[in-house]
């Protein structure tokens, strides 16, 4: 299992310098976590970031509505100048100035991820000089290749309280592919420090929750269908999580169903797993994925999941001091957030294997 720590170190990317940061996007994984990344750790330094071959190792390259929102998002929370911010685009310029911080809106337009969205802004909404308060609309709460919204909410949010992250979302309206048509308001209070995190030991497990979420789905039970297949999966594994069920009907123009589970440690671990329906997938199938997800995370006694290790780069890398935690695998997320982080800020991972 691989350890991961974390220590900052003095950039020479000073606040109002203005150096140009130049960042070539087909590097590592040539996905968009490289775009949110750069646009969030530019925003935070105030410093003009140059990207180039945008996604480049993806089927469909540049800027999608997803990215092109978030790239947009992120220029009104910080007062951004922005060049080549249009659909299909490989380059951007973007010039941050101010983060103030206020209300806004985001409007995605598609079944993209909100949660993405929420990722990409949330770096730099902790270092406005007002809260914010975001309405994200018209995108998708529960979509492949992204972390739900429930997983950000009831996991994400809850492990970067601890490193003194003030945020909440309120979920108005869930959104599944392909209509999207979720709605979100995600609200964050400035942080004055980020503290470090060190979860250097897994303990004993002590409680599984989580919640299974459907909609207008109720009469086919498939809420209550995800969960009982998730219980029955953990308890022949010594496990029993209480699944709290959710018969929604927030979005009458779109169907969907998801859920997430979480486990947690005497030793303040907190871990998560989390899956979505889909068309031809069983509602028990979607159950068993996600506690399939968060037992290997148990077995391996990590002490972050695979999804939160990549996730925690940005505020690891941000906190004042060294942080530490285990994850079961080096992602391809992971390596890419870690290889930016230090490139752009100057600070320095170290990544050792312990066992096999």
């Amino acid at each position: 299992m691989p350890c991961l720590a974390g220590t900052r170190q003095v950039s020479g990317l000073g606040i109002g310098e203005h150096l140009l940061l130049e960042v070539d996007g087909s590097q590592k994984s040539g996905s968009g976590t490289i775009l949110r990344l750069s646009v969030a750790l530019a925003s935070i330094l105030k410093e003009p970031l140059h990207i180039h071959h945008i996604r480049e190792k993806r089927p469909q390259p540049g800027l999608r509505p997803q990215h092109l929102e978030a790239v947009l998002t992120a220029a009104k929370i910080c007062k951004a100048e922005v060049e080549g911010a249009t659909l299909g685009s490989r380059e951007l310029w973007f010039r941050p100035r101010e983060i103030a911080g206020g209300e806004l809106k985001a409007e995605i337009g598609t079944a993209g991820s909100i949660p993405m969205l929420i990722m990409t802004v949330l770096p730099i909404c902790i270092f406005a000089k007002n809260p914010v308060k975001l309405h994200i609309i018209r995108g998708g709460t529960d979509v492949r290749n992204s972390p739900t919204i429930n997983y950000v909410q009831y996991v994400m949010l809850r492990i970067l309280k601890r490193m003194g992250i003030k945020a909440l979302i309120t979920v108005h309206r869930y959104g599944y592919y392909p209509k999207g048509m979720g709605e979100v308001t995600l609200e964050v209070w400035p942080s004055l420090k980020i503290e470090p995190i060190r979860l250097e030991e897994f303990g004993k497990v002590e409680r599984l929750g989580g919640i299974s979420v459907c909609t207008f789905l109720a009469d086919r039970k498939v809420a209550e269908r995800q969960a009982k297949a998730a219980n029955e999966f953990l308890k022949i594994r010594g496990f029993e999580a209480n699944i709290r069920v959710v018969n929604d009907r927030s979005n009458p123009l779109q169907k969907g169903s998801s859920i997430v589970l979480w486990a947690e440690t005497d030793k303040n671990v907190l871990l998560g797993g989390d899956a979505i329906g889909e068309l031809r997938k069983t509602s028990e199938n979607v159950g068993r994925e996600a506690a399939e997800k968060l037992y290997r995370e148990i077995e391996a006694k990590a002490t972050v999941d695979i999804h939160m290790a990549d996730i925690l780069i940005p505020y690891v890398a941000l906190a004042k001091g060294s942080s530490t935690y285990f994850t079961r695998e080096i992602s391809d997320h992971l390596e890419t957030n870690i290889w930016l982080a230090e490139k752009i800020l100057g600070v320095k991972f170290k990544v050792t294997k312990i066992g096999n």
